[in-house]
């Protein structure tokens, strides 16, 4: 292992710049042992030393070895993935950043990882998050675990990675492995791809199988892929997407043999795009950057309808209450199968275990959220908010699409990343963005890199319809081809006003 102290010049020599995807017969051909070399040689050099990101949890520094030896002839054809640790593989425990967990070594693959596996793709080890998905408390800071500590952005190393995936979007920014694997129950996959410049990709509910993941709301709860590129999202999607008879969401569903091929084939031309002026907030800087991405579809034919919206509250307080409900009985149900022995059984017992090591676990925030869901007890009254929350929430997107005659809804995702501060929590900006309805109604939600403010990325959304995630990324992909912003790289240093030269 290198010092843990590299110079600037040294940590920007290692930084992976996302290009423009180029061509496909320009691509040079992909290989994997060699990238899976490069890959744990960076995480060790910027992980574990370096500015330490704190972006993975545990890895395979073998994995080269694992990358040669996959079947050219499969679809990944050994490119590696890196796991959010929420969603069981066999190799490492599952913790769910959490200490109550540490010993949850389970030796099974959740459904989306055989077939990760199947498909010819490479688990390269763990990603960090923040601390059970960030539904412990209102007061955290995204990004941190007990397990993992403080997720740290590669483009500011002071500034944040945003929940829960952080430790996925941290470690695809820092070029850590080929792709990602994250989980959102509202903004989590796309809030830190947005805000450490990477693609992120909500699939509709059901695409992707939830079982042998930790739990938060059956209701939103999904994993996708994050990754460096529309096009890799797409085919990594291919490749974990499938029916899982223990998960009813995924039976029946009508999905795409694969959903990469016939990206290209998509035009913007004449396509009718609905703008969500109330959603880019009152950022100056965060508008300039989303004018431009809004002038490059302009100018790739798109035609742009302005559409005015306002959020119903009950929505809001209606999924509050299903994920409060849905958290101590789905996660009661995870901890209950779980197959090792003195792990926790229920959410009183992770409340139990959270106050009996406070030291450990409750030095930041606390377990407010842990202790409402412990008291959800009223189903009917769940019943009817889940109701009342979906159907709102459906409605939204479905009528602005339909009545504004439009194929896809666009807003910034997130403002640039914030500074970290574990004594204050976060400081998000909740007037940019439009991912709350796609989050609880269970729609496909796209984040695109679409440039920078004062060096720290900002990503466009791409909304549609309920199980038209093909056309989604469609967009996505066509819109990326088309980008005229340059995007940051990575400083691996704290944020200054000061520009870094890239060498």
């Amino acid at each position: 292992m290198t010092s843990r102290f590299l110079g600037a010049a040294a940590l920007l020599a290692l930084a992976t710049p996302f290009a423009a995807p180029l061509a496909a017969q320009d691509a040079p051909a992909y290989d994997a042992a060699a990238e899976a070399a490069a890959q744990t040689r960076r995480i060790a050099q910027l992980d574990d030393a370096g500015p330490m990101l704190n972006a993975v949890i545990a890895y395979d520094p073998d994995a080269a070895r694992a990358a040669a030896a996959a079947d050219a002839n499969t679809l990944l054809a050994g490119r590696t993935v890196l796991v959010k640790d929420n969603i069981e593989t066999r190799e490492w425990p599952t913790t769910a950043g959490s200490l109550a967990l540490a010993g949850n070594r389970t030796n099974r693959d959740a459904p989306l990882i055989a077939n990760l596996r199947d498909a010819g793709g490479v688990v390269l080890g763990k990603t960090n998050l923040s601390e059970w998905a960030n539904i412990r408390d209102d007061n955290s800071t995204s990004g941190w675990s007990a397990v993992g500590g403080l997720t740290r952005n590669p483009h500011a190393i002071d500034r944040n990675t945003c929940g829960s995936s952080s430790g996925s979007g941290a470690a695809v920014a820092a070029g850590f492995a080929w792709a990602a694997i994250g989980t959102e129950t509202n903004g989590s996959i796309t809030c830190p791809a947005s805000i450490n410049g990477v693609v992120g990709f909500k699939p509709s509910v059901g695409l992707v199988s939830r079982t042998h993941i930790v739990p938060i709301s059956s209701t939103q709860d999904t994993a996708g892929p994050m990754t460096g590129s529309v096009a890799d999202a797409a085919l990594l999607l291919s490749a974990i997407a499938g029916e899982d008879r223990a998960d009813a969401a995924t039976v029946g569903v009508a999905r795409r043999a694969d959903y990469h091929t016939g990206l290209a084939d998509f035009s913007l031309d004449g396509v009718r795009i609905g703008v969500m002026r109330n959603q880019i907030g009152g950022r100056d800087d965060v508008r300039a950057v989303f004018e431009t991405a809004l002038a490059d579809l302009e100018r790739a034919g798109a035609m742009l309808v302005d559409i005015e919206y306002e959020p119903d509250d009950e929505m809001y307080s209606d999924s509050f209450a299903v994920l409060m409900f849905e958290l101590r009985e789905e996660m009661g149900k995870y901890l209950a199968s779980l197959p090792g022995e003195n792990l926790p059984r229920t959410l009183a017992d992770l409340i139990a275990f959270n106050a009996a090591n406070a030291d450990e676990e409750m030095r930041w925030f606390d377990q407010d959220l842990f202790e409402q869901a412990a008291k959800a007890t009223d189903r009917t009254a769940y019943e009817t908010a889940r109701a009342d929350a979906v159907r709102i929430a459906a409605k939204a997107t479905d009528t602005l699409l339909a009545d504004n005659d439009v194929s896809f809804l666009v807003a910034p995702t997130r403002g640039p990343a914030w500074t970290s501060d574990l004594v204050n929590g976060d400081n998000y900006d909740g007037s940019i963005g439009f991912g709350s309805p796609a989050a609880i109604a269970g729609y496909p939600h796209l984040t695109v890199p679409m440039g920078a403010v004062e060096g720290l990325p900002v990503g466009i959304s791409f909304l549609g319809a309920k199980f038209d995630d093909f056309a989604v990324l469609q967009a996505g992909h066509a819109y990326e081809t088309v980008r005229s912003a340059v995007l940051p790289q990575p400083r691996f240093a704290r944020w200054s006003p000061e520009p870094v030269a890239q060498e």
